[in-house]
């Protein structure tokens, strides 16, 4: 396990999904245009629930790491390993044709999810301090 570049995965992953937070919050319009989803009422209601939900994990990210002791930080990181998969697959399963955006989203959360396997499995493998 590479904590070191866990932390750092947290961190960038705090950054991408804190902006897709505020991004979904203060015009969900974009977002639905973006993966192609009629933009009405519900639509935007439930962009920025999501919104509110990604930014709390955002936060959740950044504070693990930046104070995570390494039981703490694998445990977050094979949350956030399966988490970002399924945002891809997610992503990909939209009832709509896929649009260039989509395909680029569900890309990022694969490749945070490759990260965090990669840094969990095969960097540097050492014995998980206690």
């Amino acid at each position: 396990m590479n904590e070191t570049a866990l932390k750092q995965t947290l961190k960038a992953g705090s950054i991408v999904f804190g902006s897709s937070a505020i991004l979904l919050l203060i015009a969900p319009s974009v977002f639905l245009s973006l993966l192609s989803l009629s933009q009405n009422g519900q639509n935007a209601w439930s962009m920025r629930m999501l919104g509110i939900t990604v930014f709390a994990l955002s936060g959740n990210m950044a504070v693990h790491a930046l104070q995570s002791n390494t039981k703490a930080l694998k445990s977050v990181s094979w949350v956030m390993c399966v988490s970002a998969s399924a945002l891809g697959v997610c992503t990909l399963c939209i009832p709509v044709h896929l649009t260039l955006f989509c395909v680029v989203y569900a890309l990022v959360g694969f490749s945070f999810s490759f990260s965090y396997a990669f840094n969990l499995l095969v960097a540097k493998r050492t014995p998980a301090k206690q």
